[in-house]
């Protein structure tokens, strides 16, 4: 990690690493308010990477909210990660709890939730 965020800070213009980590920690912050701040019906994508033997977590959160997704879509990388598509609609707490869960799953590599 810390080579990356090392290259990160330089090809980004950080000035030290205690920098690129505040500035990180407040594009987190305001990832939650934004999500927070949904309400109502809201369309969509959750997506979702992780290595091709960490299925199992998947499969639970797909049973946990499966009266939300409307599409799921799976796909293997060439190199061993795979990537979950969830179309997802339905009340907005919901759908946030649904990309939160993700997030909160050690065996996860990435969640990204975007609203449609």
């Amino acid at each position: 990690m810390l080579k990356e965020m090392d290259e990160l800070q330089k090809t980004s213009g950080f000035t030290g690493r205690s920098e690129l980590v505040r500035s990180a920690i407040r594009f987190m912050l305001e990832d939650v308010r934004e999500k927070s701040a949904l309400t109502g019906d809201m369309n969509g994508l959750i997506v979702v990477t992780h290595d091709e033997d960490e299925e199992e977590p998947v499969t639970k959160m797909k049973h946990a909210y499966e009266d939300i997704i409307r599409t799921h879509i799976h796909s293997k990388t060439k190199t061993s990660t795979c990537i979950e598509l969830f179309i997802v609609q339905g009340d907005a707490k919901k759908v946030t709890a649904m990309a939160k869960a993700f997030q909160a799953e050690d065996a996860m590599k990435s969640t990204k939730l975007i609203q449609i």
